[in-house]
């Protein structure tokens, strides 16, 4: 640091060189300006005289201190000024430990982060002090040993948010023996502010003892969301923040498979709450579409909810053991059931009352449940099945009733005692017995038990040493209600009540829905009905199918995650070996998700360090170096030094001024040039930017795109014109140059024949001078592509009703814009190029509009494209510049909906198309072309 300012330098020592300001001072003090040489006409000596200034003897002392002046300012930009805005941290002499925390929460201000890292790096680099560099969350294989700075630069580099939390206590060993090995002299730990499981800050202070110790804190920790429940009514989750994160809206938004949006919410948090709820009230049909919720703008895996098939509508079996169920339907249980399953299950009714047929015909159905109400003893062929059926993954769920009571089969969850027992009535002593909560391990935990639901008769259960861990639900005096148990890859439940009201109402009230859906939303969706061909069970693990990153985002697993097992999954926690995603196959899959119902995001303590802590704030801005500005300087002084030689030297008098102005002229000079120094290059750069594009512009042929303000559209309309500009170099004779962003306000669009403009909803309205240059432009024969990039919402919302068509008519309503009409078959632009009937992009669903020609049509002698001119507009909204997109390497950057390679391939051509169609007209038109498309028409 330089005199207590954040200001630093890389070359220090040339700052010696100020002590040789006192040696120039004296050097210009014996160096007067050159003499003035006068021409001595000896008729005019006493009229001339007098009239001239004298030359000092000196250099006069502004002269002298503007030399100084520009000699100290060559000095500090020769070494290297760098102002940076952190202070300054303790490193020690000695091994330097940096350990970085690259969990999901992290990933919000991961720039942030990783920038802090480079400039403690770097500046370890300069100073060549070794290094141990640690990231929480790679876990403990990482390499605990002293290194160059150098190589952790490159591992910094390599270094991203994983999608689980920082894992610190895996550190915990490999940094204790290190520091056996070599005790750090300092340490600095970019935290990202949350405290997890484990011990490691107490371990760590155990670890290094007195040494001193940085810890970032400040980091913009995402919010999250857990506790994901599809009730009867809505589908809620919690969103959690961080305790010091400022209070504020989020928005959460329930997404289908192919990404549109289901459901948008926002949520306010309390003050002093750091959890509140998201509560999407969706019809059920809806809500079994939904396959991700995520709050928007967080970019963390943490604040993402996959939803899997568990979710979403079941086909279940019903069969009842009664009698005259149509005869008398409120008296039947089946009826109780069908009611409370149709909202998110289809159901399935055998046709014949034979329960040995019956069965078979359900399951060749394909049901996920089978619903067995008081059906008390299975036929052994029956039992056999079901059996079959259940051990390759299916769930059978029993009701007891009195053939229950009578005898039952084998495919019970636990032994039953022989009859049922009453509570309540005159020839009882208890009462009828209320739900006890659910046990935290059962499926229905956390569901709220209403105190009306009594049970006046159940069937009991044999008091055995499993019946613990195989009951869901109990009554108050700890008798079972409903009882669990696997059976190869599938499972059995027993209600020992009735499922209608005859032994207890809990089939009349809510909770019942809800039981019976968590039910379903527990059974095996993953197709474990599927065998080997030797008949064994093919389906024990789910392996990996979709993985999120660190940023919420879909990607392919990587080699090191391994599959899990189907028993084991439901208790599987988000970690290195099992990032959350969607585990499985493309039939049936379930979904691991970050963020479990008891996790919070806890502030991080770090009290136990006690005197040796220093907590520091993440730097908001990077270094900047001065250098330029310093020479830059330096010249202009250079500038009005030889200014000001001139003047002494009798410039002045020569153009009339007086000598005595010089001083004040000089003072305003300079003041002058140093307030505008600094806006000077800016200037410059901004003209030689706009000349360079105008220059650009008329040498190639060039594709040109409107900028939008919004970085994502901006970015995806500069790499799908990228890509169509590669594929017309392939396969036509244009060989167009590299796209061009066009401020619509500012730049020249005369350059170009085509402007793709991607309406984004949130841009500002041109203003009139805008909208009249616009206008100007499709006057003069240049064409609009104006892309509302969201028909495939506008298929669901209704045509004209999108915030982007809104927008779109809101830019319109002031240009004069012909009649416009779908692109009709016999169009030039179906035959500009390639052979299209169709003009696709990302999407397929939105046709491409031109300008109308139906006055002609009306007539009957419509031609192929009237005039010689190209339609001034074009819309459409199925986001050609997505479908076009290439990345660096080649690869698509978004799919297409549906994912046909045909139709990208179709949207490339329906690119072509457009180009040619807008550089040569409509010269396909020709009647020579007719009979060579005829041809290759087939016709």
């Amino acid at each position: 640091m330089f005199a207590g300012l954040p200001l630093t330098f890389t070359a220090p020592w040339i700052l010696t060189a100020l002590a040789l300001l006192p040696v120039i001072w004296w050097l210009l003090r014996l160096t007067p300006p050159r003499p003035r040489e006068i021409q001595f006409p000896p008729t005019r000596l006493l009229l001339d005289i007098d009239q001239h200034e004298e030359t000092p003897q000196r250099s006069p002392w502004w002269l002298t201190l503007l030399r100084l002046l520009l000699a100290a300012i060559l000095i500090f930009a020769l070494a290297g000024p760098v102002w940076r805005s952190a202070e300054p941290l303790e490193t020690g002499d000695g091994v330097l430990w940096v350990l970085v925390d690259n969990g999901w929460t992290s990933a919000r201000s991961w720039d942030t982060q990783v920038g802090a890292a480079e400039r403690i790096l770097t500046a370890a680099e300069q100073e060549g002090q070794p290094l141990l560099f640690a990231a929480t969350a790679e876990g403990p294989g990482q390499n605990f040993a002293p290194e160059s700075a150098t190589t952790a630069l490159d591992k910094l580099r390599a270094l991203e948010p994983r999608p689980y939390p920082p894992l610190r206590a895996e550190l915990s060993l490999g940094l204790r023996k290190a520091a056996q090995a070599t005790p750090p002299s300092a340490i600095i730990w970019l935290s990202d502010g949350t405290n997890t499981s484990g011990s490691f800050v107490d371990d760590l202070a155990d670890i290094v003892g007195q040494v001193p110790i940085t810890v970032f804190t400040g980091l913009d920790t995402p919010m999250g969301l857990k506790d994901l429940n599809n009730d009867t009514d809505a589908l809620t989750l919690k969103v959690a923040r961080h305790p010091d994160q400022k209070l504020g809206a989020a928005t959460v938004r329930a997404l289908d498979l192919k990404g549109l949006v289901l459901g948008e919410v926002q949520v306010n948090f309390d003050s002093g709450a750091t959890e509140t709820e998201a509560r999407f009230e969706l019809p059920s049909e809806l809500r079994n579409d939904i396959a991700r919720v995520e709050i928007a703008g967080e970019a963390a895996a943490g604040a993402v909810q996959l939803v899997d098939d568990s979710w979403r509508r079941r086909t279940v079996g019903l069969i009842s053991g009664q009698s005259g169920d149509l005869d008398q339907p409120l008296l039947s249980p089946v009826y109780y059931l069908e009611r409370a399953l149709l909202p998110f299950s289809d159901i399935r009714r055998p046709r014949v009352s034979d329960i040995d047929e019956a069965v078979p015909a359900l399951i060749d159905q394909g049901i996920s449940v089978l619903v067995l109400a008081d059906v008390g003893r299975l036929p052994d062929t029956t039992e056999a099945t079901l059996r079959e059926w259940v051990e390759n993954g299916g769930m059978l769920v029993r009701f007891a009733g009195p053939r229950t009571a009578g005898g039952s089969d084998a495919l019970i969850p636990v032994r039953l005692r022989a009859g049922d027992r009453s509570l309540g009535g005159s020839l009882s002593w208890k009462q009828p017995q209320h739900l006890a909560d659910f046990p935290e391990g059962s499926p229905f935990a956390g569901l709220k038990v209403p105190e009306e639901v009594t049970v006046t008769r159940q069937v009991l259960a044999e008091p055995t040493s499993d019946l613990p861990e195989r009951t869901w639900a109990m009554l108050e005096d700890g008798t079972p209600l409903v009882t669990a148990a696997p059976i190869g890859a599938g499972s059995v439940v027993l209600f020992h009540v009735t499922a209608d009201s005859a032994w207890s109402n809990l089939p009349l009230s809510g909770v019942f829905l809800n039981m019976l859906r968590r039910i379903l939303s527990v059974s095996n969706v993953v197709a474990a009905s599927e065998t080997a061909e030797d008949g064994t069970q093919s389906s024990s693990v789910l392996p990996p199918l979709r993985l999120l990153d660190g940023f919420g985002r879909f990607g392919p697993p990587p080699v090191e995650v391994t599959p899990v097992s189907a028993a084991d999954f439901q208790r599987a926690d988000a970690s290195r070996r099992t990032p959350p995603g969607l585990y499985g196959t493309e039939d049936g899959f379930r979904a691991l998700n970050l963020m479990k119902r008891e996790d919070e995001l806890a502030p991080l303590d770090l009290s136990v360090f006690g005197e040796s802590l220093a907590e520091a704030p993440y730097p908001t801005t990077d270094p900047l170096d001065l250098r330029a500005v310093f020479f830059t300087l330096a010249f202009l002084l250079m500038v009005v030094d030889a200014i000001a030689v001139f003047l002494l030297a009798g410039g002045l008098s020569r153009i009339g001024m007086r000598s005595r102005h010089i001083n004040a002229a000089f003072a305003l000079l300079l003041g002058s040039v140093l307030l505008v120094s600094l806006g000077a290059d800016r200037a410059f750069a901004q003209s030689t930017n706009s000349e360079l594009q105008a220059l650009e512009s008329t040498l190639d042929t060039r594709l040109a795109y409107v900028l939008t303000g919004n970085p994502e559209i901006d970015d995806a309309s500069a790499a799908g014109l990228s890509g169509l500009s590669q594929f017309l170099a392939e396969r036509t004779a244009l060989e167009p140059g590299a796209p061009s962003a066009v401020d619509i306000a500012r730049d020249e669009l005369a350059f170009y024949s085509l402007l793709y403009w991607p309406i984004d909803p949130a841009m500002d309205k041109p203003g009139d001078q805008t909208i009249a240059r616009i206008d100007t432009f499709m006057r003069n024969g240049g064409t609009i592509l104006f892309d509302t990039r969201d028909h495939i919402n506008a298929s669901a919302t209704g045509f004209g009703s999108t915030p982007a068509t809104l927008k779109l008519r809101e830019i319109l309503e002031d240009l004069d814009v012909p009649p416009l009409e779908p692109v009709p078959p016999d169009h030039v632009l179906t035959k500009a190029f390639y052979l299209l009937d169709t003009f696709p992009g990302r999407y397929a669903t939105s046709p491409l509009w031109v300008e109308s020609l139906e006055e002609i049509a009306a007539r009957g002698d419509r031609p192929v494209r009237a005039g010689d001119g190209v339609s001034p507009i074009l819309i459409t909204g199925n986001d050609f510049a997505a479908a076009w997109a290439i990345t660096e390497t080649g690869e698509f950057m978004f799919p297409t909906v549906p994912n046909n390679p045909i139709q990208r391939d179709y949207a490339f051509r329906s690119g072509v198309n457009i180009v040619m169609y807008s550089l040569t007209g409509n010269y396909k038109a020709d009647q020579v072309h007719i009979p060579a498309l005829l041809e290759r028409l087939g016709q």
